[in-house]
């Protein structure tokens, strides 16, 4: 039932916009009508947009280039790695889990 309603409204206003008014006449330009058109060779200048300049940037070089590892300094000759690993509890919204950790550093070899 209310599909059927639906439907009759959509044809109503279907055939309230389709149906031509009542008095309309198509309306033609007099012959001595000019319209106004752009020359090819005046072709219109990009708009200048006046406000402050624009920013410039000064890029300075790096001298000293920085290692991409840690640590950032430097561990000295035979310097040995010690790591230590266990697990520990991490709270989280889903409930408690246990997860690995790893701490490491440098020591003199």
């Amino acid at each position: 039932m209310i599909l059927m309603q639906t439907a009759a409204i959509y044809l109503a206003l279907a055939g309230i916009l389709l149906w031509p008014a009542s008095g309309t006449m198509a309306q033609t330009a007099p012959s001595g009508t000019q319209v106004a058109q752009v020359a090819p060779d005046a072709a219109p200048a990009a708009p200048h947009r006046p406000g402050r300049p624009l920013r410039r940037l000064r890029i300075y070089p790096r001298y000293e280039a920085e290692p991409d590892v840690y640590p950032r300094y430097n561990p000295g000759p035979n310097a040995v790695r010690d790591c230590t690993a266990d697990y520990v509890k991490e709270y989280r919204p889903s409930g408690t889990v246990i997860v690995p950790r790893m701490h490491c550093y440098w020591r003199p070899g």
